[in-house]
Formats: structure tokens, C-alpha cells, sequence
């Protein structure tokens, strides 16, 4: 199921007066809402599901069934499904007792549709995110093996997916290429661990981090006596590594010199020890990445051709983030969830409204990025419900009256998003989350005529 795909909202409407039952189908259909009504509490239970989106509104005084045991039953199904209760005077009571027990709201007798609408709106939107984010939990907890380290559905994941798979029963060399922060290490542990050198070790070597002083002597290990300092035999990395894999990150950084002993151990698999001449036969992968051009480099003379040559047989391209932003929910998602262990804190519910948001983002730190992103949201730093009072500081007119203030940034904020959706409905009343005929009302009285935008 698709995460955006919940569009079609129903109202299950129940009360045995049938006056009031039709006046209130009316209002509800005049706001543009589906209606489903009912005189008998059992009926509607019938049409609720776990997957059910919609809100359930029922009187609270009927026979047999009354609105709270509705909503009981009703809680047994999906305790988290909106359930507004309609009261008269004498049932306050009990409507806040309804509250207390998960309500989500009740509207007391004589009241006018338009507070009924508006409550159902809100509720209809908790409803949505509800649904959106069970979905992609859901997503996230069928993923396994390799589909739970490469995280995403896009198409150029699913290819990366596909190239690791294909390459996981060879012991080819393989260059991966991508932005800072793309996950170069996470495809490289994924190489080995779909390998055929999955139970021996892997060790990784930033080699930008290392100082060019010591990156020989961690490479290749030394001998006691090699040079001022060596108290002691040393089992550089590459030995260490032996039957498994090594990954060589930021390999663009490597000193020229080192990168011809270097390509000698590509090309012979073998090493010597600083302060030895006795060659160790090495059982070895070598996975290196780059967030360069290297053969860029090598005609500027910052990277050996030769070496160049013999890494570039089997490249992997990993995707910038804003090239896949189809990836951004699931993978947000997926973020938080280990942000919640690390934290110890529960996820707040994230909005449709933020994953847009962060959908519209460049992203020049791409996973790593959205990983700092998912921690400080886990921690309440980011993305929360702005607090009640709290006004943007935004573009608009600076005189005239509140209400003439007020209006021109309404209009703004829908010409805005009408201009962000290419003009179609749909797409706008739901990032706003008002009723296509709220949306209609609005563009009228600002002058967004319904002939200057589209479906």
C-alpha cells in the first residue's frame, strides 16, 4: 500500500432521529464528504476495520446500543479511530466520561453543522496520519536481509539492491561512488555481508583520517626496529584482515606514493611489513569508495591511471538523496526507529505535512543528513507542532487592519501552494487540510478564479 494513497475519507454517521440524521448528511455532503448513515449503532460497526479511514459520529442516547458502548466496540477494532459523540444537554456528563475513555471529541445538541464539519476535519486528518504511519511501519517491519540495510523503494535502490545480490557470490574488487553522506560504508558492510566473506572480519579504513606519517605503517604493519618507535612487531590492517574484507573510504586521498604499493597489493595479494622483505600472501576483498571523479583526478595528476584502472571494473553508484526523495518516508521512518533506541524516547506520530517538508529539501549531506534530522525530531527539537500563538515571521503587508493582514497572508499561503501543486485542486486542499469547497470558497473571495487553475 502506498503511503500516499489514503484519499478517500468516510463518515459513519449514526442517530436514530431521522431528522437530525438527514440534516446532518446534508451539511457533511455540502463540505464535501462522504456519508454513510445509520440508525441502529450494530449496523455501523459493521463497516469498521483496522484499515477503515474515516470518523465515526453517533448520538449518544439510542436504543439498544448507545454511542459510548458503540465506541467501545468500536475501540476493540482500532483504538485509535476518531470517534466524535453527539449529546444533549443532560449527557455532558457522560460525553466527558467518553473523552476520558478516548474520545475524540463531542458536540452538544442544538449545534451548527459547521462545528461539526470543522471537528470532523481535524479528525480526519489524525485519522490519515494514523493510517500513513502504520503503513510504513508496517513497510519497514517486512523488510529483512539486505532490503533492511539498503533502505528504499526507488527504483535506482531497488538496481543498487539488485547489483549487490548479483555480486554477492563473486569476490570481485568494487569501487563504490557517492556524495559525503550518501551511505558509501553502509554498501560496502552489505558487499560483504551478502558475500562469500560474510563470517570473516571487515575492516574499514578512512584513509582522509589517516595522518600520511602513519597510514603506511597501519596498512602494512611493521617490524620491531623499522623505525624510530618500533618498540615491536605490528599486523598493519590489511593482514588483520585476512579471509575478509577491507574497505578503503575516501580512497582519493591517499598520498601517490603509497597509491603504487598500493596497487601492487591489488595486483599481487600480497604485502610486506615495514622493516621485512618477506612476502604474506593476503585472502582478500578490497571495496573502495570515492565522492570524487577519479578519472578527474588521475588526468590532473591527484590519483594514479593505473590504480584508477584497476579499481574502476566494477562501480557502485550510490543515488544523492534528492535524486530519490520517493525514499525519504520509509527511510525517516527507519531513522527514528534507531534514534529511539539510542535516545530512549518513543517517536512522536510524524505529520504528512513534515515529510513533505523534508521532501522539499536538497539535502547536500544526504543520509547523514536526514539521520541528524530524525535524531533531533526523536528528541522534540524538530518538526513538533509549532506552539499555540506562535507566528512565522513572514512576507506580507505591514499595514492596514488585522483582519486585512490576516487575509492577504491567507491568500498568499494558497496562491503559494496552488502555484507549488502546478495549480491542482486535490493536492492543495489536502496540504492545507481544508474541504475542496473551503479551498473553492477562499479562491473566490481572493480572486484565484477556478478558470486560472487545474484539476
Amino acid at each position: 500500500m502506498d503511503v500516499w494513497a489514503i484519499d478517500k475519507a468516510t463518515i459513519l454517521l449514526v442517530d436514530d432521529d431521522e431528522d437530525m440524521r438527514e440534516a446532518l448528511v446534508e451539511g457533511l455532503e455540502l463540505a464535501d464528504y462522504h456519508v454513510v448513515p445509520f440508525s441502529r449503532a450494530e449496523e455501523a460497526l459493521e463497516h469498521i476495520t483496522h484499515e477503515f479511514y474515516g470518523v465515526l459520529v453517533s448520538d449518544i442516547r439510542m436504543p439498544k446500543m448507545g454511542g459510548f458502548d458503540l465506541m467501545k466496540a468500536a475501540f476493540e477494532i482500532d483504538s485509535a479511530l476518531p470517534v466524535v459523540l453527539i449529546t444533549g444537554h443532560g449527557d455532558v456528563p457522560l460525553a466527558v466520561e467518553a473523552m476520558r475513555a478516548g474520545a475524540y471529541d463531542f458536540k452538544e445538541k442544538p449545534f451548527p453543522v459547521s462545528g461539526l464539519v470543522a471537528v470532523v476535519e481535524r479528525g480526519l486528518e489524525k485519522r490519515r496520519l494514523t493510517l500513513e504511519n502504520r503503513v510504513l511501519r508496517e513497510e519497514l517491519g517486512n523488510l529483512s536481509g539486505l532490503e533492511e540495510r539498503i533502505v528504499g523503494k526507488s527504483p535506482s535502490m531497488e538496481a543498487l539492491r539488485n547489483t549487490i545480490t548479483a555480486l554477492s557470490g563473486t569476490d570481485a574488487d568494487v569501487l563504490i561512488l557517492g556524495e559525503t553522506g550518501s551511505g558509501k560504508e553502509v554498501v560496502a558492510r552489505a558487499l560483504h555481508e551478502e558475500g562469500l566473506r560474510k563470517d570473516g572480519p571487515f575492516v574499514a579504513l578512512n584513509c582522509g583520517a589517516l595522518p600520511a606519517d602513519i597510514i603506511e605503517s597501519e596498512l602494512f604493519g611493521h617490524e620491531k626496529g623499522a623505525f624510530t618507535g618500533a618498540s615491536g612487531q605490528r599486523i598493519g590492517k590489511l593482514e588483520h584482515a585476512h579471509g575478509g574484507t577491507v574497505f578503503l573510504d575516501e580512497i582519493e586521498s591517499m598520498p601517490l606514493d603509497l597509491q603504487v604499493k598500493l596497487l601492487r597489493v591489488f595486483e599481487t595479494r600480497t604485502i610486506e611489513r615495514l622493516g621485512s622483505n618477506k612476502a604474506i600472501p593476503l585472502d582478500l576483498r578490497f571495496v573502495a569508495a570515492t565522492k570524487e571523479d577519479l578519472e578527474a583526478a588521475s588526468n590532473e595528476g591527484r590519483f594514479r591511471k593505473d590504480l584508477f584502472y584497476r579499481l574502476n571494473v566494477i562501480t557502485l553508484a550510490i543515488p544523492p538523496l534528492r535524486e530519490r526523495l520517493e525514499d525519504i518516508p520509509v527511510l525517516f521512518h527507519y531513522l527514528t526507529r534507531g534514534a529511539r533506541a539510542r535516545y530512549r524516547k518513543e517517536v512522536p506520530e510524524i505529520s504528512r505535512e513534515f515529510l513533505s517538508e523534508l521532501m522539499q529539501r536538497e539535502w547536500p549531506g544526504n543520509v547523514r543528513e536526514l539521520r541528524n534530522v530524525a535524531d533531533r525530531f526523536v528528541l522534540g527539537l524538530e518538526g513538533q507542532p509549532k506552539a499555540a500563538g506562535a507566528v512565522a515571521a513572514v512576507a506580507g503587508p505591514q499595514s492596514g487592519t488585522l483582519a486585512e493582514r490576516v487575509s492577504a497572508y491567507e491568500r498568499d499561503i494558497i496562491a503559494a501552494e496552488l502555484e507549488k501543486n502546478d495549480g491542482k485542486i486535490k493536492p492543495t486542499y489536502e496540504a492545507l487540510s481544508v474541504s475542496r469547497k473551503a479551498l473553492y470558497e477562499k479562491m473566490k473571495k481572493y480572486g484565484l478564479g477556478k478558470d486560472e487553475v487545474g484539476e
